[in-house]
């Protein structure tokens, strides 16, 4: 497993304000702005998130790298894969 808090995202989508499915439709709409093998990060203040972003990438194919916890929010890490 990498050590989170050394990753540095190409990417960083703060969707800290949203509710569920904000989080991941944001993911969603971000991906397409990183290349493949680059690394996504998601801000969000929803909890959900640890399950829907996961459950998502494992459903397109992307690399769900995990998530570290932060003052009142997740940074959630993921790698495009296609």
């Amino acid at each position: 497993m990498a050590d989170l808090s050394q990753i540095k995202s190409d990417r960083q989508v703060d969707a800290r304000a949203m509710a569920c499915p904000g989080p991941l439709l944001e993911a969603k709409k971000a991906i397409g702005g990183v290349a493949v093998g680059q690394t996504l990060e998601i801000l969000s203040g929803d909890k959900g998130s640890r399950e829907d972003i996961p459950a998502w990438c494992a459903k397109t194919g992307h690399q769900y790298l995990g998530f570290l916890e932060k003052d009142g929010y997740d940074s959630l890490y993921l790698v495009r894969k296609k």
